[in-house]
């Protein structure tokens, strides 16, 4: 295969409108800038007791475009399976509860839901993960709009159970489930499973070697875990009679490279920064157009890299030559049928 220029070029206009034109994003995720609030909250009974249905009371403020503070009432819990234990992560993520009759005229209107990623553990290592785990979820927002947005956030986390004791960290918003299927016209799907043949050929192409890119094993585009919906770490959407798996949390991924990360025991890795492409063999005819693809947004990814000031040079280098390693198998015909044409899954 040569992944040419003007092959690169068709995939990059075939996959714009794939499946259909996003619509704006709402107005939290229309700006990459850095968004600074402050959560005031008892986040020591919230990060001791760590409710996945109780909620307890706070407000996050900001400053809007005027000058003015915005203050929300805020409901808060925690989320979450494997961050959400103590031992993983004392302070673990969580989901955030607005009234949307209150956020009406500000930035966060039309919100309602909203998973916030934190910080894991106050430690630089920690809150470098979460900044190249939001950078992964941008990366696969150049590659396409039917994508989970983020907005990146500075946070000060006000701890009423301890007199106001201050707490500032990295975190980031993501699109909630109901917008991004508000944004792109396609509707939410539950089901306990799916069949492959129901997925749509091109998207689940695209979110295979995304994942291989990104060194991510820990997803299923068919089930969820053990006792659970489907699917694990992607939701299922319908775009007519055409399943769609958007794909989320890379916190495993080697492109992430969290601190207590490591791959899935069943499929033979010894580190969870090998990789591993899990596209189905049903889904061949699509690979050439995905990977012409990620050859047209190369520079496009480089830079998300490059331009993230928050950045150590640990995690520069380290991001940076975790795609190199992916570009030289792109580079070479033979690489790419050893890696993705001899791996594929049946069917």
């Amino acid at each position: 295969m040569n992944l040419s220029y003007t092959a690169a070029s068709l995939a990059l206009a075939a996959f714009a409108v794939l499946p259909r034109a996003a619509a704006d994003a709402d107005p939290l995720f229309q700006s990459d800038e850095r968004l600074h609030v402050r959560i005031e909250a008892p986040i020591t009974t919230l990060m001791r007791e760590r409710p996945d249905k109780e909620e307890l009371d706070g407000t996050l403020s900001y400053i809007d475009d005027t000058g003015r503070e915005i203050v929300l009432e805020v409901e808060i819990r925690t989320r979450g399976n494997y961050r959400r234990q103590e031992r993983i992560c004392p302070f673990a993520p969580v989901r955030l509860d607005f009234d949307k009759g209150e956020v009406g005229g500000t930035l966060f209107r039309r919100q309602n839901r909203l998973k916030l990623v934190t910080h894991c553990r106050n430690a630089t290592r920690f809150e470098q993960a979460a900044i190249r785990e939001y950078l992964v979820y941008r990366m696969f927002n150049r590659l396409t709009d039917q994508s989970y947005r983020v907005r990146p956030l500075t946070i000060t986390y006000v701890d009423t159970d301890d007199d106001g004791r201050e707490n500032t960290r990295f975190g980031f918003l993501i699109e909630s489930r109901k917008r991004f299927g508000a944004r792109t016209g396609w509707s939410v799907f539950d089901t306990e499973s799916v069949d492959v043949a129901e997925l749509d050929p091109r998207y689940a192409s695209l979110v295979a070697v995304f994942q291989y890119f990104a060194g991510n094993t820990d997803y299923s585009m068919i089930r969820g875990a053990d006792g659970e919906n489907c699917c694990h770490n992607t939701n299922l959407f319908k775009d007519g009679s055409a399943a769609m798996a958007v794909p989320y949390d890379f916190d495993m991924s080697g492109l992430v490279d969290a601190s207590y990360a490591s791959p899935n025991p069943r499929l033979g890795l010894r580190s969870n920064r090998d990789r591993l492409y899990r596209g189905r063999c049903s889904h061949a005819a699509a690979l050439d157009e995905t990977l012409a693809l990620f050859v047209a947004r190369r520079e496009a990814l480089y830079a998300l890299i490059d331009d993230e000031i928050e950045l150590t040079s640990g995690s520069r280098n380290g991001m940076t030559r975790f795609l190199n390693h992916f570009y030289k198998t792109l580079d070479n015909p033979r690489a790419i049928d050893r890696e993705f044409r001899r791996t594929c899954a049946a069917p």
